[in-house]
């Protein structure tokens, strides 16, 4: 049974274009997320670190797909945040580019973390986001973030919701998760894992 030190990380590096995706023969899972999901939260409680992908007070922050590496044995994929309303055209434009070439290229991931709010129907972005996961043939999981903001009753519904919103598969697994409260962190380990 592989074992994964997450304590064992390190920021890499920003690409702000494709010749500067790492391509290696090391998994990788890349997170993708609206800007205000709590993205970067997820990435550390998953890592249990405070700061370590930066959090942002202001959304959209995350501009570069960022590279974390993870005890020598995987990369953690930080995408930027999308939906956001107060960047200009030309920025979502650059962003769209960056995310149509990083999917493009059948190297850059093995794996697709979408984090999505519990609370809320999965938004157009969202749908969009899914769509190039799913197209891309990688295996893909979908972690349902904020779970702490939600009242018992709603949990499963809310879960039902956003898979049958986003048409996932059986196959495709929704994490209840909590960045706040670290629950869904160990199935969502257990995904990682699978790839090592």
């Amino acid at each position: 049974m592989a074992t994964l030190n997450v304590n064992k990380a390190e920021f890499v590096k920003s690409a702000a274009a494709p010749a500067q995706f790492i391509r290696s023969s090391v998994p990788k899972a890349a997170f993708a997320g609206k800007s205000n999901v709590g993205k970067s939260s997820v990435i550390n409680r998953l890592l249990n670190r405070k700061n370590f992908a930066r959090v942002g007070a202001q959304p959209g922050k995350t501009v570069h797909v960022n590279y974390f590496f993870i005890d020598g044995k995987l990369y953690l994929v930080d995408l930027p945040g999308y939906g956001f309303a107060k960047v200009s055209q030309a920025e979502r434009d650059r962003w769209g580019k960056l995310m149509e070439d990083f999917f493009a290229d059948p190297e850059s991931f093995d794996l697709g973390v979408l984090i999505v709010d519990a609370r809320h129907k999965p938004t157009a972005d969202d749908l969009t986001m899914a769509e190039w996961f799913k197209n891309s043939g990688k295996a893909f999981v979908v972690a349902a973030n904020k779970l702490d903001k939600l009242k018992k009753s709603e949990i499963e519904p809310n879960l039902a919701l956003i898979r049958q919103t986003l048409g996932l598969p059986e196959t495709v697994p929704v994490i209840p998760f909590s960045a706040e409260k670290g629950q869904g962190r160990e199935q969502l380990l257990a995904e990682l894992m699978k790839m090592l």
